[in-house]
C-alpha cells in the first residue's frame, strides 16, 4: 500500500466549503475526488480486461489517479523512522498548485514513481529527471 494509509474517497470534512477554504482549494480538491472516484469505478474493468481495453480518455484518468494517490504519499517528519523518507513541510498553496496542475495534465509525461514521496510538486519533475 501507499503511506500514509488514508482513503480520499472515504475521508470527509465539515469544512470542505469553498465558502471556508476557498474556491481554488474546493475545485481542485473535488476534481482529485471524482478522478479517484472515476479510476475506482474503472478497477473492475481493468480487473476482467486488462488496461488495454479502456478508452484512452480512461487510460488518462487511471494514469492521473496513480500519481495523484502518490502525490498524497507526501513524507511526513514524524513517519520519517518508518518511510525512510525524510519529512517535508509543503505549504497549502503549493499542494493545491501540484495537484491542480496534475489534473490539468501537465505531468502526464512523468512516471507516476516520480509522485512518490516527494514534497512540492517540483521535486516530482526533479525526480522524474533523474529516474530518466
Amino acid at each position: 500500500g501507499i503511506y500514509p494509509a488514508v482513503d480520499p474517497l472515504d475521508s470527509t470534512s465539515r469544512i470542505m466549503d469553498p465558502n471556508v477554504i476557498g474556491d481554488e482549494h474546493y475545485n481542485v480538491a473535488r476534481g482529485v475526488q471524482k478522478i479517484l472516484q472515476d479510476y475506482k469505478s474503472l478497477q473492475d474493468i481493468i480487473a476482467i480486461l486488462g488496461m488495454d481495453e479502456l478508452s484512452e480518455e480512461d487510460k488518462l484518468t487511471v494514469a492521473r489517479a496513480r500519481k495523484i494517490q502518490r502525490f498524497l504519499s507526501q513524507p511526513f517528519q514524524v513517519a520519517e523512522v518508518f518511510t525512510g523518507h525524510p519529512g517535508k513541510l509543503v505549504p497549502l498553496e503549493e499542494t493545491i498548485k501540484g495537484f491542480s496542475k496534475i489534473l490539468a495534465g501537465e505531468y502526464d509525461h512523468l512516471p507516476e514513481i516520480a509522485f512518490y514521496m516527494v514534497g512540492p510538486i517540483e521535486e516530482v519533475v526533479a525526480k522524474a529527471e533523474t529516474l530518466a
